[in-house]
């Protein structure tokens, strides 16, 4: 921490990066896009797409074939995913869907023209909503323990100095004291998902029916860093975060609280490992028969390119450990779109470790 009196005047951590990423000029309104700086399991393949597409066929089967099949892509970068989904989907569904990228940047040139961009979700949405790597990027608030063992909002300038500011709201000390306990050791810190939380209970709100999947890079409670995850992101490199608009900033998403947020009537919420979600939509990594190699040796070389790409996109230490928070929204009583995806992390339905209410 510094005092240094250059870089701008002292705000918050969640006012300066609202302003880097989304003001005039900010991160995600630069031409090039996010996948111009860092690279989502959209971007390793479109293997993605197609497994997404693949559970809102499910879902369309749960619904029992509506009218209007809705699908809702939050944070559509340039709307790499709502066209790739429309792309994967078969002709009957795709007769019926309704696709909505919701962004905050300008519509992209050359977009399929059934993708009707919006800056908010719609209302009433029947199908799925899919948040991939969208709360992260929700800005928030960062604590950090002074030398008298007491949490305190860290202060930032445009030029990323920090140093510590006033006290936590009673409301952000009490999110800390359930969800992310700091202890009283110098330097310790945490980001306040309370924005987050807020946030994934809106967008779970504007379903009428279907499901909420977010996908992020997250954490749990009993295994949180000890000194927080924000960090930026530069031309496909981590840097340091800097709240001047030239680079992404990031923090992992306390998932398990952002599931207890969603409304007392929807329950059933469920936390998965990426690749457990997406080997029970058809994805392993599975490496064709040698066989193949000899009988057709073009088709061997598809099936062995699309096993790499499944494979990273389902890698331990990769993307394979990105968390998926799923919330059904009024299907049917046993309805389950992800039936067969074996669960190592605890159900979010349940209480969390840390997370029983006192």
């Amino acid at each position: 921490m510094t005092d240094n009196t250059k870089g701008g005047e002292w705000r918050g951590w969640r006012a300066a990066a609202q302003e880097a990423l989304y003001g005039p000029g900010g991160f995600y309104r630069r031409p090039e896009g996010p996948a111009g700086h860092f690279r989502t399991s959209v971007h390793a393949s479109p293997l993605f797409a197609a497994a997404v597409a693949r559970l809102l066929c499910r879902l369309d089967r749960l619904l029992g074939h509506p009218a209007a099949l809705d699908f809702v892509d939050m944070a559509a970068g340039r709307g790499e995913l709502a066209a790739g989904v429309l792309a994967a989907l078969p002709a009957e569904p795709a007769r019926r869907v309704r696709v909505y990228a919701v962004e905050v940047a300008d519509r992209p040139a050359g977009l399929d023209p059934r993708v009707e961009w919006l800056s908010e979700p719609p209302e009433g949405i029947s199908g799925l909503l899919f948040a991939n790597e969208w709360l992260d990027n929700v800005p928030v608030e960062v604590a950090e323990v002074d030398p008298d063992g007491v949490p305190r909002r860290v202060l930032v300038r445009r030029d990323g100095t920090e140093r510590l500011g006033g006290p936590l709201s009673e409301a952000e000390a009490a999110w800390l004291a359930r969800w992310w306990p700091l202890p009283a050791e110098p330097g310790a810190r945490a980001e306040i998902g309370l924005p987050r939380d807020a946030a994934w209970a809106g967008a779970v709100s504007r379903l009428a029916r279907g499901l909420a999947v977010a996908v992020d890079y997250m954490h749990l409670a009993g295994a949180r860093p000890p000194f927080g995850t924000l960090t930026g992101f530069r031309e496909g490199r981590e840097t340091a975060p800097v709240p001047d608009g030239s680079c992404d900033l990031t923090a992992h998403v306390a998932l398990d609280a952002c599931a207890a947020s969603a409304p007392p009537d929807m329950t059933g919420a469920r936390l998965l490992p990426q690749r457990a979600a997406l080997r029970a939509l058809g994805l392993t990594g599975a490496r064709p028969p040698l066989t193949l190699a000899s009988e057709r040796p073009a088709e061997y070389v598809r099936a062995l390119a699309r096993a790499g790409e499944a494979a990273e996109l389902t890698a331990p230490g990769g993307l394979g450990d990105f968390g998926w928070l799923l919330q059904p929204v009024r299907l049917p009583d046993g309805a389950d779109p992800l039936p067969d995806a074996a669960d190592p992390l605890p159900d979010a339905a349940d209480p969390l470790p840390g997370t029983a209410d006192t």
